[in-house]
């Protein structure tokens, strides 16, 4: 075998990899179909092997497909490590960077990243939004760069950085029994339904861990990929949540839902920027670090959510 191939056909793998279709790849990188198709037969003529099979009316990666896509990530990977160093060696503030952040932390991320840009206007982010279970995922892979969480898994070989504390406290509609009660302890919790995240979120881990060292069960009735579908469910007086406060500033504020008076709590857990140890770090990313350690709590801060943590 001797295989020729480009970046450009690497690169065209990517996108159709991450999309499962060929008409989407074409329409994110703006080039035709056709085009798109003869990079992968081009490709898997340079190898071959296929990379791809029908998967009704997309496609997917066979298995040999699935060895050169991780193995793609990894090339790009080091790319960027070498643009880093030789941006280094041009002493510039610019580049681009792959965030994936937590799902929840999507309510106070752009308020940073429009901080960030008038500051570094040459330095672009690409933002990837998922659970926690996912963002990490693709941070091992070296799929993004950097992830915001409120945790880091423990397995995972990361530095982290705490830049924002993360105050979480269980809600309910207003006219909920507990709603008014003071000092509720976990085993009158658990006698109500809870409508919260799905099994790899964050916050869903984060209230199955109280529930646990209090030794009580939590009684999930429903459980939705997103925030917004659950702060409706509690409107609509389905169940009780646990939900960070950045998630439900307007809520709070304007009495839509009650956070309830819980025995120790509001449970303040904290909001970290995480990368692999073994990145290399480039100017835009080092600069981004830094500007989350010397300015994420003071721009989170200026929503009031001191005054929202004290609410009863």
């Amino acid at each position: 075998m001797n295989p020729h191939y480009t970046l450009k056909q690497l690169k065209t793998f990517i996108e159709v990899a991450q999309h499962s279709s060929v008409s989407l790849a074409a329409e994110h990188v703006h080039v035709t179909q056709p085009a798109i198709s003869m990079q992968l037969k081009q490709l898997e003529d340079s190898f071959g092997v296929s990379l791809f099979q029908p998967q009704g009316r997309n496609i997917e990666l066979t298995p040999a497909g699935e060895d050169f896509y991780a193995y793609c990530l990894k090339v790009m990977a080091t790319l960027k490590d070498l643009e880093s160093v030789m941006s280094e060696h041009a002493g510039a503030k610019r580049g681009r960077i792959n965030l994936a952040i937590v799902s929840t932390a999507k309510y106070f991320t752009p308020k940073l990243l429009a901080a960030f840009n008038r500051e570094f206007p040459d330095i672009h982010i690409n933002l990837f939004i998922d659970n926690k279970e996912t963002v990490f995922r693709e941070l091992e892979r070296s799929a993004v760069d950097m992830v915001i969480s409120g945790r880091v898994p423990e397995h995972l070989n990361c530095t982290s950085l705490v830049f924002a504390d993360n105050p979480q406290s269980f809600v309910a509609h207003p006219a909920h029994p507990l709603a008014h009660q003071r000092a509720i302890s976990y085993n009158q919790l658990a006698k109500y339904p809870f409508v919260i995240r799905e099994q790899g979120s964050g916050t869903r881990s984060a209230v199955e861990k109280l529930f646990a060292a209090h030794g009580v069960d939590l009684q999930v009735t429903m459980e939705f990929p997103s925030n917004e579908v659950i702060k409706q469910a509690v409107l609509a007086d389905m169940g009780i949540s646990f939900l960070s406060h950045r998630t439900m500033v307007k809520e709070l504020k304007h009495g839509y839902l009650k956070t309830l008076d819980i025995e120790g709590e509001p449970y303040i857990s904290e909001w970290q920027v995480a990368h692999l140890k073994t990145k290399k770090l480039s100017p835009a990313l080092t600069c981004f670090k830094q500007f989350l350690s010397q300015q994420g709590q003071q721009l989170l801060d200026s929503d009031d959510l001191e005054l929202l943590v004290g609410l009863k």
